[in-house]
């Protein structure tokens, strides 16, 4: 049996598709909620509920981020749900501040991604937020970390070094690498590869530049490297992967 059918079968049988929220209500150190095109919630877990001050998930339905968070934090959660809803981006593994049960702010690691409806336009978008603990490191380092992981997002297209993405963030090297190990559980070298093909998988989707403009556009210099590096992560080749869009 397919795929398809094999979660058609399923899915037609349920009482109500929100199994996600369900299993997030269980998970308070996780953030989850869905919003349409309007930015506002339609969908949210507890945790989000408790930590917007409200006793109700309910409360929180057809609400913004304006209404329930701080102006400074709601500003940018804001410009993130609106490049995801306008341009149908993914945004993976963002190092941010949000607020813990207490109202104090806290570091965790966040991931937005497009919902897409049967004609494939973008109909709304879901986001899951983790605490970020990490076992000895104080909250002072996670903004120390996070500039030099925003470089690599906006310059993954450069030639990037650890030496210079520590000094970024104030950092010795060998600290850097430790702190973005124990965050993402992958090296620096392994962050800004990734980056790198998030980035062309983009790419390959959304636009017809040729696979060598969007190897050199994502900081590969060499086409090969990068059709080895992309099926090693991705699976598949480049352009086995635009040819299944």
């Amino acid at each position: 049996m397919s795929t398809d059918r094999l979660r058609e079968e399923l899915f037609s049988r349920l009482a109500s598709p929100l199994v996600a929220e369900a299993i997030f209500d269980r998970t308070p150190d996780i953030v989850f909620f869905v919003k349409n095109l309007r930015g506002q919630y339609v969908v949210v877990n507890r945790t989000l509920a408790e930590r917007c001050g409200l006793k109700h998930k309910d409360q929180l339905i057809g609400k913004t981020t304006f209404d329930v968070f701080p102006h400074h934090l709601a500003a940018g959660y804001a410009e993130q749900d609106r490049m995801v809803l306008d341009s149908g981006m993914e945004i993976t593994d963002k190092l941010e501040l949000h607020l813990y049960k207490d109202r104090s702010p806290g570091w965790c690691i966040t991931n937005k991604l497009p919902l897409h409806g049967g004609d494939g336009t973008v109909v709304g978008m879901t986001g899951i937020s983790k605490d970020l603990r990490e076992p000895g490191a104080d909250d002072s380092i996670y903004a120390e970390i996070a500039k030099a992981v925003d470089h690599i997002r906006a310059h993954f297209a450069e030639p990037l070094r650890v030496e210079e993405l520590a000094r970024i963030a104030s950092l010795s090297a060998a600290r850097l690498e430790r702190h973005i190990k124990a965050i993402f559980e992958i090296t620096v070298g392994q962050l800004i590869g990734k980056t790198r093909i998030d980035a062309a998988t983009r790419l390959l989707a959304t636009t017809a530049m040729p696979v060598a403009e969007i190897a050199h556009a994502c900081g590969f210099y060499d086409h090969s490297a990068f059709s080895r590096q992309f099926k090693a992560a991705v699976g598949v080749t480049p352009s086995e992967y635009r040819e299944s869009y």
